[in-house]
């Protein structure tokens, strides 16, 4: 492997490393991902790397797997190098910058979606493709105004698997599922309300739409109006709701199985 050493990150190289945090996004579809777990399952993946900024050890341990890819430029570095890039201490030693792939039209999703409405968390949205990765839900449908599961934490949180999944991000909301429906799809917006049916009675076709609402908001009364059914989780007493990330994972495996 041919290294570039680095021992400062006052360098035009590097630049993208320090620009791309963890809501920002680049005019070239740029991204930035680290730890190994992460930078590795995307080496496996049909996605363009620019750089990979890492240290002595990494290159050391995964040089088969680097081989397998074609990358412009390696380098090396210091960890002490990557933390003044991020900001803080950090427990691994790599960083990666890549292109996320071509985004997927609606005709290209398939029979079991993951729609999300003004999701505002990173977290959840990585943490609600890991899943979707896990139970077999290929496909992820976001808003455009929201974060990206390519952004630097929501991969980490996702490990990765958010590269798995066949990504759309929607413009309208009501647009979006009035298309869907047209297409064969049922589609289902979970919510804790007087008319939603319990999940354990759903009636589940086999083309499906599973659609989650806000955080704090849930979903709008328009948007509930526009979708086919509205579910709820049953629970005790006193419990009105899951965390999003908690209730997806639930509703997507019971969905499946």
């Amino acid at each position: 492997m041919n290294l570039t050493p680095v021992t400062t990150i006052n360098t035009e190289a590097l630049s993208i490393y320090k620009q791309l945090r963890d809501r920002n996004l680049s005019h070239d579809n740029s991204f930035i991902a680290d730890t190994p777990k992460v930078v590795n399952l995307l080496l496996t993946q049909d996605i363009e790397v620019k750089s990979i900024l890492a240290t002595q050890e990494y290159y050391d341990t995964y040089q088969d797997l680097l081989s397998l890819k074609k990358i412009p430029l390696l380098y090396v570095a210091e960890r002490s190098i990557l933390e003044q890039i991020v900001g803080h201490k950090v427990h691994h030693n790599v960083m990666m910058h890549g292109l996320r792939p071509p985004a997927h039209t609606l005709s290209e999703l398939g029979d079991k979606i993951i729609m999300l409405d003004e999701i505002s968390s990173t977290e959840n949205i990585g943490s609600i493709a890991r899943s979707a990765a896990a139970l077999g839900v290929d496909s992820y449908l976001l808003p455009k105004q929201g974060p990206h599961p390519f952004n630097r934490r929501a991969l980490r949180v996702s490990m990765g698997h958010a590269a798995l999944l066949k990504i759309h991000q929607y413009e309208n909301i009501l647009e979006t599922i009035a298309t869907l429906q047209a297409d064969g799809y049922t589609v289902f917006g979970a919510e804790v309300s007087d008319d939603a049916i319990g999940l354990r009675d759903a009636v589940i076709p086999k083309k499906w739409v599973l659609l989650m609402g806000h955080e704090g908001k849930g979903l709008s009364q328009d948007v509930l109006d526009a979708c086919d059914q509205t579910l709820v989780i049953e629970m005790v007493e006193g419990i009105k709701s899951f965390n999003v990330s908690v209730a997806a994972s639930i509703m997507m495996y019971h969905f499946l199985k």
